[in-house]
C-alpha cells in the first residue's frame, strides 16, 4: 500500500509540493513532485510499510548516506531522504525519459551500437561505485533509465541499505534484493561475500537480453531460473541473432561465469572489453565451433529458408493455433513461462538435422544422424522419444522449438546442423527446453572430411551421452523443486548439491584435503534446508548420500564404519517421514551392504541379517522405482559377492537400460563386462570393455580389461600379443594415480606373463613371474600369491598352480568356500585334479 496522497503531501508541505502518482513497485510508490527551494521536478520514491520497518530510519539514513556521494554522470544521484509518518522516502531527478525495459518492450532487440552503449555507460558507473565499495545488487532494464540517449542506474540507495538488513529479515517481509532473471549464482545462494563481479554478471545478463530478445534464462518459478543461472550453460546468442561477433558473445559469457573469478575482475574491464568490441564493427560469422573449442574460418552465415507454410498446416492438422498456450489435454498442465507449458522433460523430440553447406550436398549425412541419435536414445526405458514418423512433418521447417514442443507434448526439443568449413566437417547440435523454447545445452563436433564414416557413427553416441546427461540435470532440478513449497529450503539445498558436486570433482583430482572439507561444508548446508522445511526428505537424504560417499572413500576402518552408522541413522529419519521413497531405501540397502562389503559385521549371524535385508531394500526399491540406475547397479553387485553371476549380470543390464541420465555408467559398465567375463561371454565382455574406453578414455579399469580379454580364448594366440599385451600395461600405469600403481603394478606384471606364454615364449613368462613376487610381508592380504595360482593355472602350469594353491589356502582359509561354489572357468582344468578336490574340501 502507498502512502494516501493527501497525507503524504501533508508531511512534506513545505519542502516539496507532490503533484502525483507516478507508479508502483514491489517495494515503493513513487511521485512526482516539486523541490520547492530549487524550483525543480523530483521523483520521491517511498517505501512500503513492511520495509521501512524492516530497515528502521537510523539504518536507513546512515547506508543511503553513501549513495548520496556516489557522483558519476551515469548514476541518478539521491538528493534527499527521511522519514514521513513513519514511512520512509528518498528523492531522485525526475527523468523524463524512459526505462530500458520500456526500449525492450517497444523494440525487444536493440541495435548492436546501442546495446554496447547502453552497457558500457553502466559498466563505467558501475566502476565507479564498486571504488567506493558500494555494489547494487540489482541491475536490471527496469533499474536502467535512458534519457537523451544517456544512460542512468537508478537505486543505488536502496540497494545499500537493503544489503544491510540482510536476507533473512528481508524474506519475512516478503521481499528479496535481486531479480531471479539477472541475478548471480553467489547472490541467489546467499553467499555473504558477494562484490561487484556480482553487478557484472546482472550486466552481463542485461546485454544479453538487449541483443538477443530475452533473458538468458527462463523458467516457470524464480527457483527454475536460479537454478539455471547456477547449473546451465549461456545459451548462444547465435541462436536468437547470428550477425553478433565472436567478440562480444566472448565478452558476455565471460560476465556470466558461474565463479566470479572467472569473470572481468573489474567492471572497467568488461567496458574496455565492450568498447573493443565496438572498435572492430559489425560482421557476420559463422559459429561452427564455440566456446573452448578451436575456432574454423569465418564465412558469411547462411540462413536457412522457413517453410513456414508446411509448419503452418502441421498445427492446424493438430488443433492448435500459434498463440494456443496449451494443447488438447495439456490444459491442466499449462503454465506462464513464455506461453510455455509443463511438459514432461523425458520426452524427446530429434527433429530433422539440417544441411547448412555450400553445395547442399550433406543432406544424406543429416539423415543420418538425426536417425541414429533417435535409434541411440529410444531402448533408454526411462525416455520417452518421439518416433522418426513423428518428427518427420517437421522437416524442413523453422517452425519455432515451443510450438513443436505443444504439437509433440515434448519437454525437450533437440535440433541439428550439418556443414562444411574447408576441408571439415561441422555438426552442431541445440538442446530447447519444450516449454519455453529457451536453450538449455549444446554440444559440437569437428572432424577431417575424410572421416566422415567416423563422424556418422560416433556422433549419436557422443550426443545422446550429453543429452542425456543435461536431461537427467534439469529432471532432478524439477523433481526437487516439486517436493517442497518452501523457496528458501530449495534454495539452501541447491547450494549444498553445489557444495558436493564440487567435493566429488576435488576428489577426482586427488585434492583428498580439500574435498573432505566441502563435504562436510555441504552436509551443514543440507542439515539447514531440513531445518528450513523438516517435512521434505530430500536434505535427510542427501546427508546420507554423503555419508556413503565418505564411507567408500575412507580407508580407515573406523571412520569408514562411523559414516555407515551416520548415513543409516539420516536414511531411517528420512524413511520415517516417507515409508515408501525409492531413494531413501536404496540408501539404507546400500549402506547395509557395505557395511557388510567392508567387513564391518564379523559375527556371521549379523552377517547374513545385512545381506537379506540390504537385498529387500534394493528390491525394494526399484520395485517402487523400476528407473532407479544406480539401485540395480548396487544389486547387481551384492549379487555378484553372493557369486550370482547370472542375476549379477541380469540387474546389470537393467541398470543399463535405466540409466538415463549416466549417473552410475561406469560402474554399470565395468559390472557387465565383469560379468560376461566371468561367465565365459567373451564376445560381450569385449564391447562391454570397448564401450567403457570410449567413454571414459582416462580410466584405468577399462585399460585393465584389455589386459584381462586376453587371457581368454577370444582369439588365436599370436607372437605380435606380447608387444599388445605389453602395451596395455603401460596404459593401465599411464592411466592410473602414481601412488596406486605402486600397489596393483605386479599384479598387473604378473598377469602379462598370460599372453606371453601363450604366444610361445614360456621362459620369458617365467621370469616375469619372478620378476613379479614378492615378499609376504609386502603382501599381507596374499593378493600376488593368488594371482600367481590363476597365471600358472591359466598357462597350463597345473603342478606350480597347485603348489601355490596349498600354500596360499594354508595361509587364507576363508577363501576355500569361494573355490567350492564360485564354480568360475579359471579353474576347470583343475578340478578333475584330486590334489585340488583335496585342498578346496570338495
Amino acid at each position: 500500500m502507498s502512502l494516501p496522497l493527501e497525507q503524504l503531501r501533508t508531511s512534506l508541505a513545505g519542502c516539496y509540493e507532490i503533484e502525483r502518482e507516478l507508479g508502483r513497485g514491489g517495494m515503493a510508490t513513487v511521485y512526482l513532485a516539486r523541490d520547492i527551494k530549487h524550483d525543480r521536478q523530483v521523483a520521491i520514491k517511498v517505501l512500503l510499510p513492511d520495509l521501512s520497518v524492516a530497515l528502521g530510519p537510523e539504518r536507513f539514513r546512515r547506508e543511503i548516506t553513501v549513495a548520496t556521494h556516489l557522483n558519476h554522470p551515469h548514476i541518478l544521484p539521491v538528493y534527499d531522504s527521511g522519514e514521513a509518518n513513519g514511512l520512509l522516502y528518498y528523492v531522485m531527478p525526475f527523468v523524463a525519459g524512459q526505462s530500458l525495459r520500456d526500449r525492450l518492450v517497444t523494440a525487444r532487440q536493440l541495435p548492436l551500437d546501442e546495446a554496447l552503449r547502453i552497457a558500457c555507460q553502466v559498466s563505467g558507473a558501475l566502476e565507479h561505485a564498486h571504488k567506493h565499495g558500494v555494489v547494487h545488487r540489482d541491475i536490471k532494464p527496469e533499474n536502467i533509465l535512458l534519457e537523451d540517449g544517456q544512460a542512468l542506474i537508478a537505486d543505488f540507495g536502496i540497494a545499500r541499505a537493503l544489503s544491510a538488513v540482510g536476507d533473512e529479515k528481508l524474506t519475512k517481509t516478503g521481499i528479496s534484493l535481486g531479480t531471479p532473471a539477472y541475478m548471480s549464482p553467489e547472490q541467489a545462494m546467499a553467499d555473504p561475500h558477494v562484490d561487484g563481479r556480482s553487478d557484472i554478471y546482472s550486466l552481463g545478463c542485461v546485454l544479453y537480453e538487449m541483443l538477443a530478445g530475452e533473458p538468458p534464462f527462463t523458467g516457470p518459478t524464480a527457483a527454475a531460473v536460479i537454478a539455471r543461472h547456477a547449473l546451465a550453460e549461456v545459451p548462444s546468442l547465435t541462436v536468437a541473432r547470428s550477425t553478433i561477433p565472436d567478440e562480444v558473445e566472448d565478452a558476455v559469457v565471460r560476465s556470466m561465469s558461474k565463479v566470479p573469478a572467472d569473470r572481468f575482475a573489474t567492471a572497467a574491464e568488461f567496458s574496455d572489453a565492450l568498447k573493443g568490441c565496438q572498435d572492430t564493427g559489425v560482421r557476420p560469422m559463422a559459429r561452427t565451433e564455440r566456446r573452448g573449442r578451436a575456432r574454423t574460418t569465418a564465412k558469411p552465415v547462411k540462413r536457412r529458408t522457413a517453410v513456414i507454410g508446411a509448419a503452418a498446416a502441421v498445427l492446424a492438422i493438430a488443433g492448435i493455433g500459434w498463440g494456443a498456450s496449451s494443447y488438447l489435454g495439456f490444459g491442466t498442465q499449462s503454465r506462464v513461462a513464455n506461453g510455455g507449458f509443463d511438459a514432461d522433460l523425458k520426452r524427446i523430440a530429434v527433429l530433422y538435422f539440417t544441411d547448412e553447406s555450400d553445395a547442399a550436398d550433406l543432406g544424406y549425412l543429416a539423415d543420418a544422424l538425426t536417425e541414429g541419435l533417435i535409434d541411440e536414445l529410444r531402448p533408454v526405458a526411462a525416455l520417452d522419444v518421439v518416433s522418426k514418423n513423428g518428427v518427420a512433418p517437421f522437416r524442413g521447417t523453422d517452425v519455432p522449438p515451443e510450438s513443436v514442443a505443444k504439437v509433440l507434448k515434448a519437454g525437450t526439443i533437440v535440433r541439428g546442423a550439418v556443414d562444411r568449413v574447408g576441408n571439415r566437417i561441422t555438426v552442431d547440435v541445440r538442446v530447447y527446453d519444450g516449454a519455453t523454447g529457451s536453450p538449455s545445452g549444446r554440444t559440437s563436433i569437428n572432424r577431417p572430411e575424410a572421416d566422415i564414416v567416423s563422424v556418422r557413427d560416433s556422433l549419436p553416441a557422443l550426443v545422446a551421452f550429453t543429452l542425456r546427461d543435461q536431461v537427467g540435470t534439469e529432471v532432478q532440478l524439477r523433481d526437487t523443486r516439486l517436493q517442497t513449497a518452501n523457496i528458501n529450503a530449495w534454495l539452501v539445498f541447491q547450494r549444498g548439491e553445489r557444495m558436493r558436486k564440487e567435493a566429488r570433482r576435488l576428489a577426482t583430482v586427488d585434492s583428498v584435503d580439500a574435498a573432505r572439507s566441502q563435504i562436510a561444508a555441504a552436509d551443514s548446508v543440507f542439515a539447514a534446508a531440513e531445518t528450513l522445511d523438516s517435512s521434505w526428505p530430500k536434505p535427510i537424504i542427501a546427508r546420507a548420500a554423503l555419508a556413503q560417499s565418505q564411507a567408500r572413500g575412507a580407508r580407515d576402518a573406523i571412520v569408514r564404519e562411523q559414516m555407515i552408522t551416520a548415513g543409516l541413522a539420516h536414511a531411517e529419519r528420512a524413511l520415517a517421514i516417507d515409508a515408501r521413497n525409492a531413494e531413501a531405501l536404496e540408501l539404507r540397502g546400500t549402506l547395509r551392504f557395505l557395511k557388510l562389503y567392508f567387513n564391518l559385521a564379523p559375527d556371521p549371524t549379523e552377517g547374513a541379517t545385512l545381506l537379506r535385508t540390504a537385498e529387500e531394500d534394493l528390491r525394494t526399491a526399484t520395485r517402487i522405482d523400476p528407473s532407479r540406475a544406480s539401485a540395480w547397479n548396487t544389486l547387481s553387485l551384492l549379487l555378484y559377492q553372493k557369486l550370482d553371476r547370472l542375476g549379477s549380470h541380469n540387474a546389470a543390464l537393467k541398470a543399463y537400460d535405466e540409466d538415463a541420465y549416466l549417473e552410475s555408467t561406469r560402474d554399470i559398465l565395468w559390472r557387465l563386462y565383469a560379468t560376461s567375463y566371468d561367465l565365459e561371454n567373451f564376445a560381450n565382455a569385449r564391447n562391454w570393455c570397448e564401450e567403457g574406453n570410449r567413454r571414459y578414455p582416462t580410466d584405468a579399469q577399462f585399460a585393465s580389461c584389455r589386459l584381462w580379454l586376453m587371457t581368454t580364448n577370444l582369439k588365436r594366440p599370436d607372437p605380435s600379443d606380447v608387444a599388445v599385451a605389453w602395451k596395455a600395461f603401460d596404459e593401465i600405469r599411464t592411466r592410473m594415480p602414481a601412488t596406486r600403481w605402486e600397489a596393483v603394478r605386479r599384479q598387473y606384471e604378473m598377469l602379462v606373463a598370460v599372453p606371453i606364454a601363450r604366444a610361445g615364449f614360456p621362459d620369458s613368462a617365467n621370469r616375469v613371474i619372478e620378476r613379479a613376487r614378492t615378499s609376504r610381508a609386502e603382501d599381507p592380504s596374499g593378493e600376488l600369491i593368488g594371482r600367481e595360482v590363476l597365471v600358472r593355472t591359466l598357462i597350463g602350469d597345473k603342478d606350480k598352480a597347485l603348489e601355490l594353491l596349498g600354500v596360499y589356502l594354508a595361509a587364507f582359509p576363508k577363501h576355500r568356500e569361494g573355490f567350492v561354489s564360485g564354480n568360475i572357468w579359471w579353474w576347470r582344468s583343475l578340478q578333475g585334479e584330486p590334489r585340488f578336490r583335496e585342498l578346496v574340501g570338495s
